[in-house]
């Protein structure tokens, strides 16, 4: 298991810098700077030590001079000169990393990541909470964009000065350089271990917070309701719940990873102590000079920074390590399949069969059994039947957001599973008992479907909704900026909204989910003379759930655990004394 965690992690550090190819010139630029200073870095204990050197050679009287001032100034200005280049490199890099790389990186990213929602299966975004997805294309992004200048910044910069001040040690005395060495592979070792044991709580810490985002998100989403059924302690207590096990996964990674900097500061002062130690012992014994132990002293003191940097750097790569194997579980879940064919002309009229049709959303419990069906171009037709019975999922298996596990479903002869999902759906217009309205003016909610559409005619479309009057009370006419979340306008004028949305775009297949169930009788009377015109020459699928409204329906398809169990109009059904029959006794028997 530890092997394969380590191979896990090497994989997604190597494709974290595979997506980064686009910026792979950025890097480069950001390796030279990070060269460039770490040469300032291990060129300035060397001109420091050789002044304190001069100086003390002055004030033992070895170095006979009057131009005191001349040696500072000899020594002070390169110095100077050094350090603000070192400043300005520092603060380049830092820019290109920051606002040009990570967040050149992780927008890329981010768009890689609504590329591939968008050709995923309906299924995952059924089944995954919108704060987890929120999550990982937020957080856990934005995590790996740190990864790239932690790595570039951090560790390889880290590793790269420590090479290059034990080389700069070597030269000056080989003793002192081992009393320094000594103990850094003690040090590293024991941080890259303390970091891996963080992984496990890191990943725990970014599973519960997509969990906590999905609880807010939906509290908030749904706040009426919530203070409506006095659910405000029930959430509280979800919340407290997931945010406590957030809290326990953070403080558990948070001190791991936090532990290999005091470790690390620990072994460095055993390294200085030895130094000093040493270099006192060898000033007395072997004649070594004040300036080189000095320069020894600062190159030790130098080595600390980069491996604080670099256990530092380990907490955060693991952080984004983990974050890395949540998006890129996500990048690689399995697309639908692709789409193959066209339906070759431009009139479809609309005729719709279902032949020998099975479908399930769990293999363990079939839905949709052996259906077959077979509706003519012009067809008003109307599914009815109790909750779960599948009325949705014929809508879902039609507009292919679904694909039957046998069987087949075909327009005008054509098999939609090889035509292109686009096409299907262009065929259907919808409106559904749940509205939704998007941030936008009235016009542009109302010209979804149909974007190129005129002023002209969206008004047209509102005014054989019984919208348009509502509509022209609204501050700014149809200019007023709404959206699902807005108050001034009732749940029954959004569904007038949806249903002129669906008279504009005037497409060949109509599916209407209780369409008229959010409005006062007096509005339902208008809306059914302008969806009677609406229907006109369509084929009409009608999810019902009032029986009262599909009676002059074409033919009714009574659905119960899947099954077609009784076809007919509403007098047939009635005359059988069927399902049907009990269904509409339970509605309107006195």
């Amino acid at each position: 298991m530890i092997s394969e965690n380590k191979q896990n992690r090497v994989k997604s550090l190597l494709r974290i810098f595979k997506e980064a190819k686009p910026i792979w010139g950025w890097l480069i630029l950001s390796c030279f700077l990070c060269l460039l200073s770490i040469i300032c870095t291990v060129v300035s204990p060397k001109m420091l030590g050789e002044l304190v050197q001069q100086l003390y050679d002055y004030w033992s009287g070895e170095l006979i001079t009057e131009n005191f001032t001349g040696i500072i100034l000899a020594g002070i200005i390169p110095l100077g000169i050094i350090y603000l280049l070192l400043s300005l490199v520092k603060l380049a890099n830092m820019y290109l990393l920051n606002n040009v790389v990570s967040r050149y990186f992780t927008c890329n990213i981010r768009i890689k990541i609504s590329e591939k929602i968008k050709h995923l299966p309906v299924k995952f975004v059924d089944c995954t909470p919108v704060g987890e997805i929120l999550r990982r294309m937020t957080d856990d992004v934005s995590h790996m964009g740190t990864s790239i200048h932690t790595m570039i910044e951090t560790l390889s910069t880290g590793f790269l000065q420590i090479i290059v001040i034990t080389v700069m040690m070597f030269f000056e005395d080989w003793r002192l350089s081992l009393a320094v060495l000594v103990i850094t592979p003690i040090s590293v070792y024991l941080s890259s271990k303390i970091s891996a044991m963080s992984e496990k709580h890191f990943h725990e810490m970014f599973t519960e917070s997509g969990k906590l985002n999905s609880v807010v998100e939906e509290s908030y989403t749904n706040y009426a309701t919530t203070k409506a059924y006095n659910w405000e302690n029930e959430t509280l207590r979800r919340h407290e719940e997931i945010n406590l096990r957030q809290r326990d996964a953070e403080v558990k990674a948070t001190f791991i990873s936090s532990a290999v900097r005091p470790c690390i500061a620990f072994t460095n002062s055993l390294a200085y102590i030895a130094v000093n130690l040493l270099g006192g012992w060898l000033i007395l014994n072997e004649g070594v000079s004040v300036g080189t132990i000095v320069t020894i002293v600062l190159f030790a003191k130098q080595i600390a920074a980069p491996l604080e940097q670099i256990a530092e750097g380990l907490g955060d790569v693991q952080r984004a390590i983990t974050s890395s194997q949540r998006v890129f579980d996500l990048l690689d879940l399995e697309e639908e399949k692709a789409d193959k064919g066209t339906f070759g002309k431009v009139d479809i009229s609309g005729n719709v069969k279902f032949e020998n049709v099975d479908f399930s959303y769990d293999e363990s419990k079939p839905l949709i059994k052996n259906l077959n069906l077979d509706i003519k171009h012009g067809q008003n037709v109307a599914i009815v039947g109790p909750t779960g019975a599948g009325k949705t999922t014929i809508v879902n298996l039609l507009m292919r957001f679904y694909d039957p596990q046998n069987g087949k479903i075909s327009i005008d002869g054509y098999d939609i599973a090889e035509i292109s999902r686009e096409e299907v759906r262009n065929l259907f217009g919808m409106v559904l008992q749940d509205t939704w309205l998007f941030g936008g003016t009235v016009a542009d909610n109302v010209a979804y479907g149909k974007p190129e559409a005129t002023l002209d005619e969206i008004m047209t479309a509102c005014d054989e909704a019984y919208c348009d009057h509502f509509i022209r009370t609204l501050p700014n006419g149809y200019d007023t900026v709404i959206g699902d979340d807005t108050t001034n306008i009732s749940g029954g004028q959004k569904q007038l909204l949806t249903i002129a949305r669906a008279l504009l775009a005037n497409h060949r297949l109509l599916i209407l989910d209780e369409a008229t169930s959010n409005v006062d009788t007096r509005t339902e009377i208008l809306i059914q003379k302008a969806m009677d015109k609406l229907m006109e020459g369509k084929t009409c699928f009608i999810i019902a759930h009032r029986l009262s409204t599909i009676v002059d329906s074409d033919l009714i398809l009574v659905i119960n655990n899947g099954e077609i169990v009784e076809t007919g109009k509403h007098e047939e059904l009635l005359a059988k004394k069927g399902f049907y029959y009990e269904i509409y006794n339970s509605q309107y028997a006195v």
